[in-house]
């Protein structure tokens, strides 16, 4: 089932793995998903390793396991470190197992990997598959402007172009303030941009963690949020229950003011997952 059908009934939920290490065995995850699964999200996107990284293998078989216990998996796929026919290769086989959901990608650029170049961008990929796939297509942004723009103006122009490619609906990269996530949806609007957007939602369960995600994406911090940080950094179980109960006000209030879907970004942790699912269950119907 394509993704895109799901936006027209109801508040999509859906989650976020990511394979294993490619020196641990591809089974680890098994039992993760298994529990992910059982809280019945509407789909489970799989990130897929840049070039160079190993674990591409896994991001497809992984996909399938989710595809087998009939949930709907959506594949990640970068594509700056990858040649066409790598691509090509990947679709197909995506295609052979069932997979129909694709999130296309640039992907991070790694300074010690040379790019392929034969897609600089993620709207070269999206185009692409369009031309030669029969695929449903989601595509990333940011709220807060793409590390790589120069401002938010260049940022929503070019994904613009994502959507003109064939981009059937967004998922954003982690933020903290909803009241970015709004002007974000508002100026998206204004520039045509009108396929569904889902909020992806990244609830803190360490510090460490937060800062080199938030180096990684630019998504600012609100006073709220660094003072709960502060307070619980040095109290793990404490910090993770705060990190829940602030994911959860933050859906809350996205669900309140029509969100299209909230994309949870798990980090392979049932237990934070299941948390927030039973929580925000009389919200968003999951």
């Amino acid at each position: 089932m394509y993704i895109k059908e799901l936006f027209k009934n109801k508040t999509v939920f859906s989650f976020e793995v990511f394979p294993p290490k490619k020196t641990s065995p591809v089974e680890v995850i098994y039992d993760t998903l298994e529990e992910l699964q059982g809280l019945s999200p509407d789909f489970i996107s799989v990130t897929f390793g840049a070039g160079g990284s190993g674990n591409s293998r896994y991001a497809l078989e992984i996909a399938s396991k989710i595809n087998e216990s009939g949930i709907i998996p959506m594949l990640h796929l970068p594509c700056i470190n990858f040649t066409k026919a790598e691509i090509d290769a990947a679709l197909d086989e995506a295609k052979s197992r069932g997979i129909e959901n694709i999130l296309a990608l640039r992907g991070d650029i790694n300074p010690e990997i040379e790019p392929v170049n034969d897609f600089r961008y993620a709207s070269d990929l999206i185009s692409y598959i369009k031309t030669n796939g029969d695929f449903d297509i989601a595509a990333a942004c940011y709220p807060e402007c793409h590390p790589d723009a120069e401002n938010l103006v260049e940022d929503i122009t070019n994904l613009r172009k994502k959507v003109d490619a064939g981009a059937d609906h967004l998922i954003t990269q982690l933020f903290f303030d909803n009241d970015n996530f709004y002007s974000f949806r508002e100026k998206a609007a204004i520039a045509g941009i009108n396929v569904p957007i889902e909020a992806g939602i990244m609830p803190v369960v360490n510090k460490k963690q937060i800062e080199r995600m938030v180096t990684t994406c630019g998504a600012s911090l609100p006073a709220k949020f660094v003072r709960i940080m502060t307070k619980y950094e040095h109290n793990p179980e404490a910090l993770r229950d705060a990190g829940i109960a602030y994911a959860v006000n933050q859906i809350i209030d996205l669900v309140a003011s029509g969100v299209d879907g909230i994309h949870l970004y798990t980090m392979n942790n049932p237990y934070v997952a299941r948390k927030i699912s039973e929580a925000v269950s009389g919200v968003i119907g999951v």
